[in-house]
């Protein structure tokens, strides 16, 4: 495994918890040899990004019910939908692709592999949690031989009519669930951002530029304004 590859394992975690609901923030440590999940994995929130590389991701945590907890109804919110930023956010550095979307299901094979890398979330007392994420070389073939630059382009070129989510965000605010659900026609939400600022132009969860609001033949467009190098994109 390359340094390369661990910065990418390492910006991955360090992007998943920044995003993840909880109470107190995570932090990430490459799992010790009597820290194990086995008890959990059957119900992992799980997700698969595609590209160059490709990636398996899953998450475990020891009290999942805590994310719903403040619901009045556990069951409206599935742990799937309340992990998927993680998850994006942890997808965000690996360039062009597409990510699945979220679901719960067994990653035992996914822990169990020898070629995954395993990160215990310590919420400082204790392991709250396990991030699981396998990296797949599309260039690479059985054998230790390598794909060529064009047969790398010709296998990332099967995915180019393949349609991704470009969203246009002009702010955005953190909120426990209970403050969401009691939400009603003309509440105010305060945004993280000043009038005028650059709205976020973002590829399938990704930051890739920014832009101002207009108004075309009457329907809300954005106008780029810039355009982020990868680097930027991953802030």
């Amino acid at each position: 495994m390359t340094s390369s590859t661990l910065t990418l394992y390492d910006a991955a975690v360090a992007h998943l918890v920044t995003m993840l609901p909880t109470a107190t923030k995570l932090h990430p440590i490459r799992r010790s040899a009597s820290s194990s999940p086995v008890a959990h994995v059957s119900r992992a929130v799980v997700a698969t990004f595609v590209g160059s590389p490709s990636a398996d991701f899953a998450i475990v945590l020891v009290d999942a019910d805590a994310l719903t907890s403040a619901t009045e109804d556990s069951s409206a919110v599935e742990p799937s939908d309340l992990l998927a930023p993680a998850i994006e956010a942890a997808a965000s550095g690996f360039g062009a692709g597409v990510l699945g979307k979220a679901r719960v299901e067994d990653a035992s094979q996914l822990f169990a592999d020898v070629d995954t890398v395993v990160y215990e979330l310590l919420d400082g007392i204790a392991v709250s949690g396990w991030f699981a994420i396998r990296i797949r070389d599309n260039g690479a073939l059985s054998g230790g031989s390598s794909l060529s630059d064009d047969s790398v382009a010709s296998r990332l070129g099967r995915i180019n009519d393949v349609e991704m989510s470009l969203t246009v965000e002009i702010g955005r605010t953190r909120m426990p669930v209970r403050d969401v659900l009691s939400l009603e026609p003309g509440a105010v939400i305060e945004l993280d951002r000043s009038a005028g600022a650059p709205a976020d132009i973002l590829l399938n969860g990704r930051l890739i530029a920014h832009g101002e609001v207009v108004v075309v033949d009457q329907d809300y467009a954005i106008r780029v304004t810039r355009i982020l190098d990868i680097p930027e994109g991953l802030l």
